[in-house]
């Protein structure tokens, strides 16, 4: 089996250790494959899998929580990982671990930018990826480590795929000032030239679909985010920590509204002042970030919980009643779809991943965030206790849509695209 034209060395060359991965490099000026797409392949039964990523453990957020089931459907089906992810301060009170779900962690030297862990890019990856000898590169979220990641795929043959999550142009468009609409195009070619690196690009959501084609990423499809439909459920709502935390949120009976997400100015939190005043509620904040304490004196009578996670999140979407979310640049919502699995309708912008994921009028509502007081013109039919009949409606309706997303089926589709790649990868050597 000889090499693949433009791609290194052949994963066959990579197992049998022929060349020294520091050494082996793809051209410079060699192009990245020109197919449109990636055919359907039989399923690997086994699968060695490399992830890189941007994020993970110990921050939360999107990413990381992905990244984290992926490893554990993983165990649970037999396949076998590697992480490669940013490491954190030898000084830091919570440290990157050495393992995840069975799976070795390696982590790699970083920065603090914005109190994100950026991973520097270096050529240990290649080591890395060398003896671990992965069948396929799974990187999540590239942008800086991520773009090291799949450089090295190419250059040791490895079949790779990228998963888009994170609407960086509109993260830098936020922060750069007047110079934002120049950056974001910036980023968008930026964001090209990396995705055209790996063999197939998994996009969250139709929205998030539609922007990669619209800047002409190649080889893109469909993959959603799976959500854990046994912690967050309904039934939760007796548990005697939900029902105290309830009862502390609402003594006189007030209808809950429930945020959990960073907060931070990319999740445009100030769209909740429009709710502050309005009458028999309790407005519910979790989570923390940079903009905590602005948003304490933008809404002086809200409740800030901070972070939390496992049962005690899952205590805080029981004790909600409704669920809303400001945000316009999500490419998914993962906390939509938690929420919904929670048996709660949701409120959230008309714009980006919330598009997939909310039936207006039969799940929750979408409202026009380019209108002032849109917001709260969605949320006002939904409180109080006469509109407690709808909220059960619309939260019903919206864990039965989710039930059929959980973690395990995704990953399955997620070893489907893995195994078409492969499988291109395989029929390409000459």
């Amino acid at each position: 089996m000889s090499d693949r034209p433009g791609r290194g060395p052949s994963r066959r060359t990579l197992r049998d250790g022929v060349g020294h991965p520091l050494v082996t490099r793809r051209p410079p000026d060699t192009p990245p494959p020109s197919a449109d797409g990636i055919p359907e392949a039989p399923r690997l039964d086994h699968v060695r899998v490399a992830i890189v990523t941007e994020s993970f453990l110990p921050a939360l957020n999107g990413v990381t929580t992905s990244v984290c089931k992926v490893l554990e459907c993983l165990r649970e089906q037999g396949h076998d990982a590697l992480v490669v992810a940013p490491g954190t301060s030898p000084w830091s009170p919570v440290m990157t671990p050495e393992h995840y779900a069975g799976f070795p962690v390696h982590s790699v030297t970083s920065v603090p930018v914005r109190k994100f862990r950026v991973g520097l890019p270096s050529y240990e990856i290649e080591t890395v990826l060398h003896r671990f000898r992965p069948d396929v590169m799974h990187v999540a979220s590239p942008f800086v480590l991520g773009v090291r990641g799949l450089v090295a795929a190419r250059a040791l043959g490895i079949p790779s795929v990228a998963i888009y999550q994170t609407d960086m142009p509109s993260y830098i468009r936020q922060h750069a000032g007047p110079a934002g609409d120049l950056t974001a195009r910036a980023t968008w070619r930026w964001i090209r030239r990396i995705h055209e690196q790996a063999d197939l690009t998994l996009a969250p959501s139709t929205a998030a679909l539609t922007d990669l084609a619209e800047h002409q990423v190649p080889r893109i499809a469909l993959w959603g985010r799976g959500v854990d439909a046994d912690l967050f459920h309904p039934d939760r709502r007796t548990d005697p920590g939900a029902l105290a935390l309830r009862d502390r949120l609402a003594p006189r009976g007030e209808t809950v509204l429930g945020y959990v997400g960073r907060l931070a100015p990319e999740k445009e939190l100030h769209r909740l002042t429009e709710l502050s005043s309005l009458p028999g509620t309790r407005l519910v904040l979790v989570g923390e970030g940079p903009s905590r304490e602005i948003l304490q004196a933008q809404l002086p009578e809200a409740v800030f919980l901070g972070r939390r996670e496992g049962a005690e999140l899952a205590q805080a979407y029981a004790a909600f009643d409704l669920f809303v979310h400001t945000g316009t640049r999500e490419t998914f919502g993962q906390t939509l779809q938690e929420a919904s699995a929670a048996g709660l309708p949701v409120v959230a912008p008309a714009r980006g991943g919330p598009l997939d994921l909310i039936q207006p009028g039969g799940t929750g509502e979408l409202f026009d965030p380019d209108v002032r007081g849109a917001l709260c013109a969605a949320v006002t039919p939904l409180v109080g206790p006469t509109a407690a009949e709808v909220r059960e409606r619309m939260g019903a309706a919206g864990r039965q849509r989710v039930q059929e997303r959980s973690w395990p089926a995704l990953v399955d589709q997620l070893v489907d695209h893995y195994s078409a790649v492969v499988h291109a990868g395989s029929r390409s050597v000459a």
